[in-house]
């Protein structure tokens, strides 16, 4: 089968798009052989910037001449953007490969389209021999698909109130679920200055040891350069991140803090360090194309984040913004944290079962305050605001990564 065919089989195999659990993707992992991996393994977990602290520390290593395997989600514009080994992209080929040999191992097993894709990685790193594996989670962290892999290190860059259906309605129930990437024995850092109560009993529950930045590492930042320094280790005068945004620094510093961690197994020069931090790139995070903001927020924090991102940059003045999100996200708080920000706002639908019309957006949003006109795609919501803004105005276009791969086309036509 082609690899479109095989997503569109995936999404049939299981009746749950989520199924939280390890045991059935465990045990067809096993019929694999995919356990323990050969790869050395950094697991990434956090409501946000899990996806630059992988794509960072993946630069690191291969800058450091290691094969490196690094597995995100969700993808932008192409599947085939979730698994890469030394920076390119999984081709369709090795994809369907990797699909085959999962569906001959799974038997009767069910699998959901998130555990195909996970397995995947993990088929196609021992394939290719990767020296180390960086892995983000998908949906917390204790009971993802993921988190079969015992890791080397886990790193946690914070906790948000996401996914809270799933996850518990407040944060030291979610940092719980997260803080289940640990292991006893192996280092784990987290990026946040005050860690929840149950993330640090966890730790010391199962004896892993824990870096808090803040306390046992900390970094220092001014416009174009940076330090960061342990107990063990400094680094001065370091190239701010190829990525913008204040916040950028913090998720270096925790990813810094594990390759730190693992440089008796995986010594590492600081010049691949500096490289990778100057090569950064990673589409939908605060992203500029000519008048046009990608940002792909779509929690309360990461809204705060972008809020700040804005006020932060001078060109950006107060944009146009092209809003469109899905049912089960925090819409109001994110439409607080920007409504001062911007000067108009229109609203668009999402497709699938998830996705807000943009009429339903919009009454949520004017439940805050927020107010604006609707647009049926967020294609069309763009081409509005091509027209509404003025010409040196600057257009964001943000909410879900549906909305960002939307426009993101239209902008690379």
């Amino acid at each position: 089968m082609r690899l479109a065919d095989w997503l569109a089989y995936q999404e049939q195999v299981h009746p749950k798009a989520i199924d939280l659990g390890l045991e059935r993707v465990k045990a067809v992992a096993d019929r694999l052989g995919l356990l323990p991996p050969q790869a050395l393994t950094l697991t990434v977990a956090g409501t946000n910037g899990k996806g630059s602290s992988v794509t960072l520390a993946a630069g690191i290593y291969r800058a450091a001449g290691y094969k490196v395997g690094r597995y995100t989600s969700p993808h932008l514009l192409r599947y085939n953007e979730r698994i890469a080994i030394d920076g390119v992209d999984a081709s369709d080929e090795a994809l369907c490969a990797a699909f085959t040999a999962i569906e001959a191992a799974r038997g009767d097993v069910p699998l959901t389209y998130f555990e195909y894709g996970t397995l995947a990685a993990l088929w196609l790193f021992r394939k290719s021999c990767c020296e180390v594996q960086v892995l983000e989670v998908g949906l917390g962290g204790r009971l993802d698909a993921v988190n079969i892999v015992d890791t080397d290190c886990a790193l946690i860059t914070n906790i948000g109130l996401d996914h809270t259906d799933w996850l518990g309605d407040d944060r030291d129930s979610i940092s719980f679920e997260k803080a289940g990437i640990m292991r006893g024995g192996q280092p784990a850092i987290y990026v946040e200055p005050n860690p929840p109560p149950r993330l640090l009993a966890h730790a010391a529950e199962i004896g892993a040891p824990l870096l808090i930045r803040g306390r046992d590492f900390s970094e220092l930042h001014g416009a174009n350069q940076w330090f960061w320094r342990s107990e063990a280790q400094q680094y001065h005068a370091l190239p701010a991140p190829g990525l913008a945004g204040a916040m950028q620094y913090a998720n270096a510093a925790g990813v810094l803090a594990a390759v730190e961690t693992l440089r008796e197994r995986l010594p590492v020069p600081e010049t691949a360090i500096r490289s990778a931090l100057t090569n950064l790139r990673l589409r939908g995070r605060y992203e500029r194309q000519g008048q046009v903001i990608l940002d792909v927020a779509h929690n309360a924090e990461a809204a705060q984040v972008l809020a700040q991102n804005l006020s932060a940059d001078p060109s950006a003045g107060k944009p146009c913004l092209v809003l469109g999100m899905l049912a089960d996200k925090p819409v109001e708080a994110v439409c607080s944290a920007l409504l001062p920000c911007v000067s108009s706002v229109i609203f668009v639908s999402l497709p699938g079962p998830r996705g807000l019309s943009a009429s339903a957006l919009a009454e949520r949003a004017a439940t805050v305050g927020m107010n604006g006109i609707t647009a049926e795609s967020a294609e069309q919501g763009f081409r509005l605001a091509k027209v509404q803004a003025a010409a040196d105005a600057s257009i964001l276009v943000c909410g879900s990564f549906l909305t960002v791969a939307a426009v993101a086309r239209l902008l690379d036509e």
